[in-house]
């Protein structure tokens, strides 16, 4: 079975820098797009982030385009977000998803019903 667990997570000062980290276990990682997912308190799960299996198609939501960045090293089954300059409304609890459909290698989407798996979430503060 795939397993995600996110980790990265805590505080951060805005204008600092966090990298969250989705390590997969059991099922290789170049098999699935990996989507990164938001959830603030008394708000609706937000897509953020996204990267095909092959690392070629990757895509962001407005709000973080320009500040967040995704990779992948699939010989480490791990996904990565590098946020920079974070914004206090940046602030949520951070969950990183698996899509194992057939077009994962070409192409990922930032709707959450598509993925199959996820992590329990880590969670992001930014404040001064």
């Amino acid at each position: 079975q795939l397993q995600l667990v996110e980790s990265g997570g805590g505080l951060v000062q805005p204008g600092g820098s966090l990298r969250l980290s989705c390590a997969a276990s059991g099922f290789p990682l170049d098999y699935y797009a990996i989507g990164w997912f938001r959830q603030a308190p008394g708000k609706e799960r937000e897509g953020v982030s996204c990267i095909s299996s092959s690392g070629g198609s990757t895509d962001y939501a407005d709000s973080v385009k320009g500040r967040f960045t995704i990779s992948r090293d699939n010989a480490k089954n791990t996904v990565y977000l590098q946020m920079n300059s974070p914004k206090p409304e940046d602030t949520a609890v951070y969950y990183c998803a698996a899509d194992l459909g057939p077009a994962a290698s070409y192409y990922c989407h930032l709707g959450a019903p598509r993925y199959d798996y996820w992590g329990q979430g880590t969670q992001v503060t930014v404040s001064s």
